[in-house]
């Protein structure tokens, strides 16, 4: 008999072999019969194609122009022909962005819900640039006495202005140059972030995140000193 013998393992030191459970994909919301009409006849060709791009400017048309209606009363300064051109100028964007995004639609919506909101973004953006036309925009704060309180007790008010003033010169100190202009115009004077980027030839991202920045930092500088400031808080 041969010297070597077949090793074995006790049976009580070997784990089963258990097959693992299949793992099913994720699955996306089903299309409802609309909105796969229209995915399909957008990805067309021909006068199908044509005929579908058409009704969809169309519906685009009718959500710029209720945005610009809505906000109508905020800009009595624009003729109505100038507020028609910007509606017809946000379908005409809102369009181009839709058809680039064809394959990002999941369905969580209906199609027609989800192309609806790009007219209504498009319309509020050249709104928000319209009524800041032809004006300086203030990279510094306009005053800080806006952010004071009137009617206040002695002692609160003077409280009010020493923080006023460490807030002042924390944005000084520790913020960037380019930080400084950011939230200084966006987050005390209220430029809307379309238009800065806009003047300073930028991104809404790169400004979101520039102001983040700011934001934290300047957080950090105010804790440190044990102050803190509303309007530090992150805001949509």
């Amino acid at each position: 008999m041969s010297a070597l013998k077949e090793a074995t393992v006790p049976i009580g030191l070997v784990e089963p072999i258990v097959p693992l459970p299949a793992v099913k994909a994720p699955t996306e919301p089903l299309l409802d019969a609309e909105s796969h009409e229209w995915l399909r006849s957008l990805r067309a060709g021909g006068a199908t194609r044509d005929e579908a791009v058409a009704r969809l400017h169309a519906l685009l048309l009718r959500g710029a122009r209720f945005e610009v209606a809505r906000r109508r009363p905020a800009l009595p300064h624009v003729r109505g022909d100038d507020l028609n051109d910007i509606a017809l100028e946000a379908a005409d964007d809102a369009l181009v962005s839709v058809l680039a995004r064809l394959d990002s639609f999941r369905g969580a919506s209906r199609f027609t819900t989800w192309a609806y909101k790009f007219a209504l973004l498009e319309a509020a953006v050249k709104l928000r640039k319209r009524a800041w036309q032809g004006r300086e925009i203030p990279l510094e704060p306009e005053t800080w006495s806006l952010f004071s309180s009137a009617g206040l007790a002695p002692d609160a008010a003077l409280e009010q202005t020493e923080l006023l003033a460490r807030v002042q010169s924390g944005i000084n100190e520790v913020l960037t140059p380019h930080q400084r202009r950011v939230l200084v115009a966006l987050a005390l004077n209220g430029v809307p972030i379309d238009v800065l980027a806009e003047r300073l030839s930028s991104t809404r991202g790169a400004l979101y995140k520039t102001l983040h920045d700011a934001r934290r930092k300047l957080r950090k500088h105010l804790q440190e000193c044990g102050l803190s400031l509303e309007f530090l808080e992150e805001t949509n």
